[in-house]
């Protein structure tokens, strides 16, 4: 999804009215166009702050501001699910407010709204979470995020004969999974086979402590696990060390294309070129119609050589084939109504040239593709149209080969890779699709659904998945939260599993490249920049919390990172391609 996001001095998430903003919208998932411009007479709801700590009571206070330039009212303050951080939902845990409905907000007023929360009995210790809407006429118009801590009660005494003895280490780094075992023996000083053992971190804001003995360290410094069975416990004193891997060197600018008449949308780096898209209309009356060409041969000194001009207002999206014969572009608000995509001979990849164009159910508009063999999947725009395979065996006359929806939202991008189409499927989630892997029998002309997550937040953005790991790492486009990234372990294809977040103030991600020799993630991020993410090793919990960012590099619109040839090129939104060097 096309939009940007500005910073911000407050702590607030805000629904962009800004100019750059309405523009954005024009290149949104549902496909629909609109002229440069905001519009007047809205209701913008903002809590503040957007992310609220509550107190050892587990009670707090947040403002809900109208920064817009109508009322709004009634809005239902809508509380979601109490759940851990390990993951699962509270049974018996409630979100309460007061008031739960507010009449009318006008302009400029700010109303103040109490929070509580109620949780069973002896509930686990640990992290959790809670979120709130604010809901105005359907749609929601503003999302807190609430978080507290459960702290343990205080370890038994031992009992007479009883202990227990933890076993792992006493210097864990930041950021690493290590697993706690304990020795338990009994009053005769038997050895008890599988106890029933609980597992304490104090505190808990120190790291992430499962119920199972697995542990991942956030703060640096001193931190106690704790192991308890029936009347006896152990302590073990740990000291949680720097993960070390921030750069002091960062990255440094090797050179830039400035692109200021249109917008820049996706990057594909071929060889000597990089191809950038473009989309919606700038300021100037120029929109997205083109895809650009770039010579690189100088990153140094990146030249812009050739354009391709179709019938569109948005190049949302490029792409290039392994053998580097074909590119796919896609369209969205073509002129005649007759969007889908064009193929492009790369014979001379310096002057790429037209093969065809095919809009055979595409006409919505396509946003995302991706191109693997003989086929291109098409992520097509608006509800109940989801992915159209596209067999282009014979590239001047392309077919239709399969469709897939999975029953409710927009499919916004999809990433192919060894026989499995992953599907970015917004509030349905990330759906798993066997196009010719053979775990579930399908193929590119007869795809089968192998399985479906929905992540945290839904709008579901785009995702990368690692096979050598597992790891599928999916970007969730929520201006008003924001959204994060989630890390998806889809090493059971069938059964996927949320295990880990990232996350960022100020804006969502976008789109993500994976450097999978060293495990770096390089995460485009709007206003954040490209941040350098390690991702090595086991992942688990909050990933920000653990020392994982080595570098960042700060472009104002950062819409995706390609890795290539040791640099690190990226299309920004306002400024066009930008090449780094990265120095770790």
């Amino acid at each position: 999804m096309a939009r940007s996001f500005r910073h911000r001095a407050v702590q607030a998430v805000r629904i962009p009215t800004a100019l750059s903003l309405a523009v954005l919208a024009a290149a949104s998932c549902n496909g629909e166009s609109m002229a440069p411009g905001g519009s007047s007479g809205t209701p913008e709801l903002v809590f503040e702050p957007a992310l609220l700590d509550l107190a050892e009571d587990r009670q707090g206070v947040v403002q809900l501001e109208n920064q817009g330039t109508a009322a709004a009212g009634p809005i239902q303050l809508v509380p979601g699910p109490v759940t851990m951080e390990t993951g699962g939902i509270v049974d018996g845990g409630q979100l309460q407010v007061d008031p739960a409905e507010i009449a009318a907000l006008e302009p400029d007023s700010t109303v103040e709204i109490m929070l509580s929360v109620t949780l069973p009995s002896s509930p686990e210790p640990g992290a959790y979470r809670g979120s709130l809407q604010a809901s105005y006429e359907g749609d929601s118009l503003s999302l807190l995020d609430v978080r507290f801590l459960v702290e343990p009660p205080p370890p038994p005494p031992p009992g007479s004969g009883a202990s227990v003895t933890i076993i792992g280490s006493s210097a864990p780094r930041q950021g690493d999974v290590v697993t706690y075992t304990a020795e338990v023996r009994d009053e005769s000083g038997a050895l008890v086979t599988d106890p029933a053992l609980t597992w304490t971190l104090l505190p808990a804001s120190a790291g992430l402590l499962t119920t199972d003995g697995r542990f991942v360290g956030y703060a640096i410094g001193p931190a106690q696990i704790v192991a308890s069975v029936i009347d006896a416990a152990d302590t073990l004193e740990i000291s949680i060390v720097s993960r070390g891997v921030r750069s002091s060197s960062g990255f440094t600018l090797v050179g830039s294309g400035v692109e200021t008449q249109r917008h820049t949308s996706d990057l594909w780096v071929h060889g000597a070129y990089v191809y950038t898209g473009t989309w919606s209309c700038r300021d100037a009356g120029n929109c997205g119609d083109r895809l650009f060409v770039w010579n690189v041969s100088m990153p140094s000194a990146p030249q812009k050589v050739n354009e391709v001009v179709v019938d569109a207002r948005t190049v949302n999206d490029v792409k290039v084939r392994d053998d580097g014969t074909i590119a796919v572009i896609t369209h969205e608000g073509s002129s005649d109504g007759l969007n889908g995509i064009t193929l492009l001979d790369l014979a001379d990849p310096g002057a790429p040239s037209p093969i065809t164009r095919f809009t055979n159910s595409l006409a919505p508009g396509v946003h995302n593709v991706w191109i693997d063999g003989n086929y291109v999947y098409a992520a097509v725009d608006g509800t109940g149209n989801g992915l159209q395979i596209v067999n282009i065996s014979d590239p001047a006359n392309p077919t239709l080969a399969a469709s897939y929806y999975a029953g409710t939202s927009i499919l916004h991008d999809v990433y192919v890779r060894d026989g499995l189409a992953f599907l970015s499927h917004w509030n349905a989630g990330l759906v798993i699709l066997d196009v010719g892997n053979g775990i579930a029998g399908g193929t590119p002309e007869s795809p089968v659904e192998v399985s479906q997550i929905q992540t945290a937040g839904g709008q579901t953005h785009n995702a990368w998945y690692w096979p050598a790991t597992g790891y599928v790492f999916v970007g969730e486009e929520d201006f008003r939260t924001p959204g994060i990234m989630h890390v998806v372990d889809a090493s059971d294809l069938e059964n996927p599993v949320e295990v880990a977040t990232f996350r960022l103030a100020g804006a969502p991600p976008h789109n993500f490249w994976l450097d999978e020799d060293r495990g770096i993630l390089y995460a485009a991020w709007y206003s954040n920049g490209l941040r350098a993410i390690d991702v090595s090793g086991i992942l688990l919990g909050e990933l920000d919390q653990q020392g994982r960012e080595i570098a960042d590099f700060s472009t104002p619109s950062t819409w995706a990172p390609q890795l290539h040839a040791g640099l690190v090129y990226l299309s920004d939104m306002d400024e066009g391609l930008v090449i780094v060097q990265p120095n770790f």
